[in-house]
């Protein structure tokens, strides 16, 4: 049996494809290798979304490199954002690499793979397809990856998914349920709809019967078998009154939404394209406090960006506090080759100032996020009980409703939902122990 080793860079809609690509190779009658220097296959899913992450896989594809001059017989294959946003030149430049694909082309791989070993060159096309039609070899039992659409309609001036995952484009809801049906069936309890906007889900569908994304989430809740819907990664422009109202009414919805701000500074907004201002997010953020007031809400935040002034950092920290964030991602902003801030707005702030910054933001969400944790100490949470916690083999691990890590003592079995009795916290996890008494789904 030939064996391949998968190695995944980036974020959710990466892992889900990565998933697609174990199923896809499952299928064709491939077994997962350990390590790389015992695989017939390499396959390296990447991210281009900053610079740090085209780092990392350029180490890793030195390993590649090494390998193929040892055992010439290993196919290396690239796929993924930065095999799309490199399209015209990563053969050139990297020529022991023998297919490369991009995130539309997962579904390709297969034929791909047979293409190669007939032929022995290079191969690269895109047709955009939706890997989530692919089979999925899935790393967590009862969670799930759904993806609902690809691609992206913004134009944020620092981000390059558009150039490399496309405009966007729903997948029909019809294809959705039966994917999740399928998960209901295998043992998923949990999924997570994902898109690059995934709250402008079925704009692009025929008028006729579209759906919506609130209408979607509410279909999905009402599949037997599962108890929890998410979803990653909205856009706060597309969040609706009928979305907030699918957080208060649907107990499978859960409370917790990601809502990205990316800065506090209104004029740092309007540079990045974001078609908000403070006052406008701060807006949203009021009227989903009104409607779930227990609700967790996380964001990404970026330090440094083109311009960015001690006045405009500042008015980023202020929104932290403000708004009272549960968590948030935070990076360090670098300019993206064909991006508008990367081609035409200079990287003008210094590195050490945006470090100076990065770690005084990271405080700042810490302390806030320390803070809304704690308010769980002395409540009953329901828990889905995902295994062993990774800290401590004496307990067990979950996820709460708000999306908070909980390790806990108590007998539980992986896929159930346990009511956990909470007695302590840090800025980012719970503990406690399993409780005596029923909790339903979307209390506390």
């Amino acid at each position: 049996m030939p064996r391949y080793h998968l190695t995944t860079f980036g974020c959710q809609m990466n892992a889900h494809d990565s998933e697609r690509m174990r199923g896809l190779l499952g299928s064709l009658g491939y077994g997962e290798a350990p390590d790389r220097d015992e695989a017939d296959l390499i396959v390296f899913n990447t991210c281009t979304i900053r610079g740090s992450a085209d780092e990392r896989f350029t180490g890793n594809l030195g390993e590649a490199r090494r390998i193929k001059r040892e055992r010439p017989d290993v196919v290396v294959a690239v796929g993924g954002c930065w095999a799309q946003a490199q399209k015209e030149s990563v053969f050139r430049d990297y020529p022991f690499v023998d297919i490369a694909f991009g995130p539309g082309e997962v579904n390709r791989l297969g034929e791909m793979l047979a293409r190669e070993r007939l032929q022995g060159i290079g191969a690269f096309t895109f047709d955009g397809r939706f890997s989530g039609d692919l089979p999925a070899l899935r790393e967590r039992p009862h969670q799930a990856w759904v993806q609902i659409s690809v691609g992206c309609n913004c134009a944020c001036a620092y981000c390059i998914v558009p150039a490399v995952r496309g405009r966007e484009r729903s997948r029909p809801a019809a294809a959705i349920l039966d994917d999740v049906r399928r998960q209901a069936a295998d043992g998923v309890v949990e999924v997570t709809l994902l898109g690059q906007n995934v709250n402008a889900y079925g704009r692009d569908l025929p008028a006729a019967g579209r759906p919506s994304f609130a209408g979607l989430l509410r279909t999905v809740a009402e599949v037997p078998g599962i108890k929890r819907v998410r979803y990653t990664s909205p856009h706060p422009k597309d969040i609706r009154a009928d979305v907030i109202a699918a957080h208060r009414d649907v107990p499978e919805v859960c409370e917790h939404i990601h809502l990205p701000a990316q800065s506090g500074s209104s004029r740092v907004l309007k540079a990045m394209r974001r078609t908000y201002d403070r006052g406008r997010y701060l807006d949203l953020v009021g009227r989903i406090r009104e409607a779930v007031p227990g609700i967790a809400l996380t964001t990404d935040l970026i330090v440094g960006f083109p311009g960015e002034t001690d006045a405009d950092f500042a008015d980023t920290l202020s929104l932290v506090r403000e708004v009272g964030y549960d968590g948030a991602y935070t990076f360090v902003y670098s300019p993206r080759p064909g991006t508008e801030a990367g081609d035409h707005m200079p990287d003008d702030v210094p590195a050490a100032v945006k470090s100076d910054r990065i770690a005084a933001l990271i405080e700042v969400v810490h302390a806030t996020a320390r803070q809304r944790i704690a308010r769980h100490v002395g409540a009953v949470v329901p828990v889905l009980v995902e295994g062993p916690s990774r800290t401590d083999s004496r307990r067990m691990a979950g996820r709460s409703d708000h999306n908070v890590t909980v390790n806990f003592l108590g007998p539980a079995e992986p896929g159930t939902v346990v009511p956990v009795r909470i007695d302590a916290s840090t800025s980012t996890t719970l503990g406690g122990t399993v409780a005596e008494v029923a909790v339903p789904l979307g209390a506390v």
